[in-house]
């Protein structure tokens, strides 16, 4: 069991190998398919080992931090695929549970205070309306909610102020362009996040300019400190 995962009692079946009767992902999966690798503590990339110095291109990056579960490889995209692109919301329990696994996320999560914010990587109007939810959203909900985090959830501090090209489509300099200033503090409440810790959610993390893009909106508005938690890091 994934630690904070409410038991099932109702018999289910592996999303991943499909074995049945099983958890939601069974045992010999997470082993086979998720198990711990030495990241970038910045930007999440798997590592040689732990404690390497941060990678070249993440150094001067305004996200302080970044975790995620796993690459982005099989089995977990075409599951990512299905929770993005086919309203499979069920799904976001599994990632949380994912996610929850490291003792380091366990750890930031458990750190916060109510003054500080729990907030997903917002859609902009177009791409809310074609998908009808926002699967971020619906991850940082779980996350909030099978950890006991006491920080408030937000959806409305972080604003998407236009419509941008897909990232995976992308090389890294029209990444970087695509999202320059796509993201705005809530401009009624100025000091939203001011003096305040922030963790943003996201899915999948492609080359972290979507993120960073939207931790340098927070610094700037006054956040103290932006990390972030994501299901799944592309690999270089």
């Amino acid at each position: 069991m994934f630690p904070g995962l409410p038991k099932h009692h109702l018999p289910s079946r592996c999303a991943v190998c499909h074995s049945w009767p099983r958890p939601q992902l069974c045992a010999s999966c997470l082993e086979r398919f998720a198990g711990a690798r030495p990241r970038c503590a910045r930007c999440a990339l798997t590592r040689t080992q732990v404690g390497d110095a941060p990678c070249p291109d993440c150094r001067d990056w305004a996200l302080e931090a970044c975790h995620a579960a796993v690459d982005y490889a099989f089995p977990w995209n075409e599951l990512l695929t299905a929770f993005k692109f086919q309203r499979q919301s069920g799904y976001s329990e599994l990632f949380a549970g994912l996610l929850l696994r490291d003792a380091g996320v366990r750890a930031l999560l458990g750190d916060l205070g109510s003054d500080d914010v729990l907030m997903p990587l917002p859609l902009s109007a177009q791409r809310l309306a074609e998908r009808g939810f926002n699967q971020a959203w619906e991850l940082a909900r779980s996350l909030h909610r099978l950890s006991g985090c006491k920080a408030q959830l937000q959806t409305r501090l972080l604003l998407r102020t236009r419509h941008t090209l897909a990232q995976s489509q992308l090389d890294r300099a029209q990444r970087l362009a695509n999202v320059r200033d796509a993201f705005l503090t809530e401009p009624l409440a100025p000091d939203c996040v001011r003096g305040r810790a922030v963790v943003l959610v996201d899915d999948v993390m492609t080359s972290g300019a979507t993120l960073n893009a939207a931790a340098q909106s927070l610094l700037q508005a006054g956040a103290k400190g932006v990390q972030a938690l994501v299901v799944a890091r592309t690999p270089s």
